[in-house]
Order: structure tokens, then sequence, then C-alpha cells
């Protein structure tokens, strides 16, 4: 099991969420600031198992709008071990 914790611009925000969960991948989101513009981001938190890591990242790779500035980021992605998992 892995988790991805998947920080995208606002504007990116509903396309990323909607193609991931009609992939059949659960997302939570949460509002978040960046740090030196300040500018509006959202941060995804999505678990997935290990072999469905890649499908996740394709998919924000091609939901996430091409980058408006030079050295500007679509989205920075970080992709966690998960040692435990439950739902109660």
């Amino acid at each position: 099991m892995k988790l991805i914790m998947a920080v995208i611009r606002d504007s990116d925000n509903d396309a990323v969420s909607q193609a991931l969960i009609e992939a059949g991948f659960r997302v939570t989101r949460i509002a978040s600031t960046g740090g030196f513009l300040r500018r509006g981001l959202s941060t995804l938190i999505i678990g997935v198992s290990a072999d469905r890591v890649d499908q996740a990242i394709e998919i924000i790779r091609q939901s996430t709008a091409p980058a408006v500035e030079p050295g500007m980021r679509r989205a920075t992605l970080f992709v966690l071990p998960v040692d435990q998992y439950t739902q109660i």
C-alpha cells in the first residue's frame, strides 16, 4: 500500500479529482497555500495499492494543465509507504 500526496494548483483540482475518481481511486482534498508567492493550491491524498501508483501518477500528469510560467511546476508528488491501513 502507498500514499500519494499530490500538491496541485487549485485550478486543476476538479479535473484531477474527477479523473482519479472515475478510474476508481479514492481522493481526499485539503486546501493549502503555496510558499513564496502564496498561490492557491490543493493537496490531494490518495491511498493506492503499490501496483496502481504509476496509473495514478499518469492520470495526474494528464489531468493537469500546462505550466503558464517558466519554472512553474504543474504538480509535486510524494509517494509514501503505508505500514498499516485500517477503515473504521
